[in-house]
C-alpha cells in the first residue's frame, strides 16, 4: 500500500445517514443486499464530500471505535425510517489516498492508518483525537482496479485547525 497523494477537504455541518455498527466493522453485503445504498441516493442534500462513493465513518465512542455506512447529507436532512442518523460539526479532513490491492487488507488495516497519520504529520497537520475518520469508495478509483488489480481508497481523517 502506498499514498498517492493528500488534500484537505472542508465539510460543513452534516447529517450522516446510514447505519450504525457500534461492535465490529460496518456491514457492507447487508447495505449491497438490501440496495441500502440505492435509496440514499435518491434522497436529496447530499454533500459533494461523498465524491461519487460511499463512506464507512468511524469515531471512537467511549474508548471503542463505533463504525458507519453511509452517505453524508446535509444538516436537517431526514433520515428515512430504517436508516440511523449522526449529526456531526463542521470539520477539516486530510484524505490520503491510498493505493493499493483490496483483496489482502493493506488498504483496510491499522497500519495503513498509522502511515496516514506519519504523512500528516510530515505536512504539519495533526489528528483531531477521537474524532471522525472515513473510509470513502470512490466510483471508479475504488471500483475498477487496474491491471495490477490495485485500487484507491480515500482514507479520511479529522485534523485540527
Amino acid at each position: 500500500m502506498k499514498i498517492t497523494k493528500i488534500t484537505r477537504e472542508s465539510c460543513p455541518a452534516a447529517r450522516f445517514i446510514g447505519k450504525r455498527y457500534p461492535v465490529g466493522a460496518a456491514d457492507w453485503g447487508e447495505f449491497w443486499a438490501n440496495g441500502w445504498f440505492d435509496e440514499l441516493e435518491k434522497l436529496s442534500g447530499l454533500l459533494d464530500i461523498n465524491d461519487a462513493g460511499y463512506t464507512e465513518a468511524i469515531r471512537v465512542v467511549d474508548g471503542k471505535p463505533e463504525h458507519w455506512l453511509g452517505m453524508f447529507f446535509a444538516a436537517g436532512t431526514d433520515a428515512p425510517g430504517h436508516f440511523d442518523s449522526v449529526d456531526m460539526p463542521p470539520m477539516e479532513y486530510a484524505v490520503c489516498y491510498l493505493y493499493g490491492n483490496p483483496d489482502t487488507g493493506e488498504l483496510f488495516d491499522y497500519a495503513s492508518h498509522e502511515q496516514c497519520l506519519a504523512a500528516l504529520e510530515k505536512q504539519g497537520l495533526r489528528r483531531k483525537e477521537d474524532d471522525w475518520c472515513f473510509q470513502r469508495c470512490n466510483c471508479p478509483r475504488f471500483t475498477t482496479p487496474d491491471e495490477q488489480g490495485n485500487v484507491i481508497l480515500d482514507y479520511g481523517i479529522s485534523i485540527e485547525v
